[in-house]
């Protein structure tokens, strides 16, 4: 393949497949630069497009978001840039909008493979043309494709002989980077792992590919963010490309390549900075396909989509994690996040393995149903892993209402009444839930207060893991647990103050259906209130003792009138985050 000009109309056709290898929201950087006297090179690396700065003045000049060097340069001005990870070239976007006059006339682009602790100069012998001098014109983007060139992690942008260039974009593939052990769990759609966005329906806001990049960005403009729908039924969707080894030679083969299969456990939906715009839910479907695939013929529709996430409301401004369904023993290499009816995501996190499932195969869990169905050979092998994830109110909607305040109040679930109170030093969050109960009048119940103190939680094992052993309900209440240790508010939290959460569905039988366990790690900022006849486990805590005041509506001196309890006998092991896999040994 020789170096090609592209033209703009043919952006996504050549460049759609790729990475943008030199964003500083990868961790691209300038190292160093002859000169940016009048603009600083840092702007190239930025993702959002240069903004017109015309009549705008510093006490150097007019300001331009760009790189410009000073007049009359004898020989060229360097730029050398790191990239956010290795991996292989295959094309430039050299943009000069906003510069007309004072733009760079012509660039050229050497790369370099060397170690990321280090910094080459201008002089080291390591560089490697592969864009020749080419010229450039005033206020416009130039599209340049070369050979694929493997193994790099720095760029060199010559400039002759001097001026301004406003943006500067790396395209190429990435270098996975992956845990050795196969079991070992990690983000199978991350941009550094291999993952691609290979389609979106609409990104008219911000672009699908923000979705799998580092961090948690800045503000709305480094998320995927659609147009407004004004169509009942609408709905907008983005197809993700997990993991692929890394293959090489002819970059067009890496276009809508498939993935390599991955077994799938968790996902995370982040809506950072999304408060007023973000998706009311979302569903998430998974497929496993081999060969090439032109999404933007088919837009993902005559493919045996798997769905792993039913349709589940979104929140504001927050991390969202969910238990995946229907992977258990399964491997898929793509999947479609589809936002009802549109609005904006900032991050998905795809969490899996590169080797098999821990759980046993999903036609087995068809068999076993519920916990009576289960036999003591499945039991004793752990028949099913549940991950202990953070609570969030979306993901234990289903079983009840998680307690909380919210620093910022834009975050707070949609329709929470929020008003000042206590002359203006609080703020109070009305009514989060309800005292429910069911009892008839000659029963005699009563709603009361009591506190249960805790102690932490034995026997976890060196993997993190520990056996599910009861589950109980309360068929005519629900209950509301509310911590009375220290906590730090949103986010993190001291993994001394936290609890575990585990919840179940009602199976056909009377009995906890075993298929929809789910479990979470709250912190002691937040209580939670059980529905009316959940399973859930006794209450149970983490690293140190803890007091929980329990307000339920109970018959006199609150026996076991309203409360069935069954045993499991370790059918459920449940997967402890890191942070807690030492807090109770």
């Amino acid at each position: 393949m020789a170096i090609r000009r592209v033209p703009l109309t043919a952006f996504a056709e050549e460049f759609s497949g790729f990475t943008e290898l030199s964003s500083v929201a990868l961790g691209g950087r300038v190292i160093s630069v002859s000169d940016d006297f009048f603009a600083e090179a840092f702007h190239l690396l930025h993702v959002e497009p240069a903004p017109s700065l015309k009549g705008q003045f510093g006490p150097k000049g007019a300001l331009y978001s760009g790189w410009e060097s000073r007049r009359h340069n004898p020989a060229y001005d360097w730029c050398i840039i790191q990239l956010g990870t290795s991996g292989s070239v295959s094309g430039f976007d050299i943009d000069t909008s906003h510069f007309n006059g004072n733009e760079a006339p012509e660039v050229s682009v050497e790369v370099l493979s060397g170690l990321a602790s280090e910094e080459p100069g201008k002089q080291d012998s390591r560089w490697v043309e592969v864009l020749p001098k080419q010229a450039l014109g005033p206020n416009s983007q130039h599209l340049f494709a070369i050979p694929e060139t493997t193994g790099v992690n720095f760029v060199k942008l010559n400039m002759y002989p001097d001026g301004g260039i406003a943006r500067f974009r790396v395209y190429g593939q990435v270098i996975p980077v992956h845990p050795e052990d196969p079991a070992e769990f990690f983000d199978l759609a991350h941009v550094f792992a291999g993952g691609r966005v290979e389609f979106t329906s609409d990104q008219h806001f911000g672009v699908g590919s923000n979705l799998i990049l580092p961090g948690r960005g800045k503000d709305m403009g480094d998320g995927w963010e659609t147009k407004r729908s004004r169509e009942n039924g609408h709905k907008d969707w983005a197809i993700i490309k997990l993991w692929v080894p890394l293959v090489a030679s002819n970059p067009c083969s890496l276009k809508h390549q498939s993935g390599a299969p991955g077994a799938l456990e968790q996902i995370e939906i982040d809506t950072a900075h999304f408060k007023g715009n973000y998706p009311e839910s979302c569903e998430v479907h998974a497929l496993a396909i081999s060969g090439n695939v032109d999404w933007t013929s088919t837009s993902g529709e005559g493919h045996e989509w798997t769905v792993i996430l039913p349709r589940t409301k979104l929140g504001p401004h927050r991390q969202h994690y969910f238990q995946l369904e229907n992977v258990q023993g399964q491997r898929y290499t793509h999947v479609k996040v589809t936002i009802h009816p549109d609005g904006g995501i900032k991050r998905i996190r795809v969490v899996g393995t590169k080797g098999d499932s821990t759980s046993v195969p999903k036609t087995k869990l068809e068999e076993v149903g519920t916990v009576e169905a289960i036999l003591p050979s499945i039991v004793s092998s752990a028949a099913i892993s549940v991950p202990v994830l953070p609570l969030t109110p979306e993901a234990f909607a289903p079983f009840g209402q998680v307690i909380q305040a919210y620093r910022d109040h834009n975050a707070a679930p949609k329709g929470t009444k929020i008003t000042p109170a206590n002359q203006g030093s609080a703020s109070k969050f009305h009514k989060l839930s309800l005292l429910a109960s069911s009892y008839s009048a000659e029963a005699g119940a009563t709603a009361g207060i009591s506190v249960y103190r805790c102690s932490p939680l034995e026997g976890i094992s060196r993997d993190g893991t520990t056996d599910l052993k009861i589950m109980e309900r309360h068929p005519f209440t629900n209950q509301a647990f509310i911590p009375m240790g220290k906590g730090l508010g949103e986010g993190l939290d001291d993994p001394g103050s936290a609890y575990l959460v585990v919840v179940a569905k009602n199976g056909a039988n009377g009995r906890p259906d075993i298929q929809t366990v789910r479990a979470f790690v709250a912190n002691a900022s937040q209580g939670i209130v059980y529905d009316t006849a959940v399973w859930h486990q006794p209450m149970t805590v983490l690293g140190k003792a803890l007091d929980l005041a329990c307000v339920e509506t109970q018959v006199g001196d609150g026996g076991l009138a309203d409360c069935e309890i069954v045993e499991l006998e370790g059918a459920v092991r449940l997967k402890l985050p890191k942070e807690h896999h030492a807090s109770s040994r």
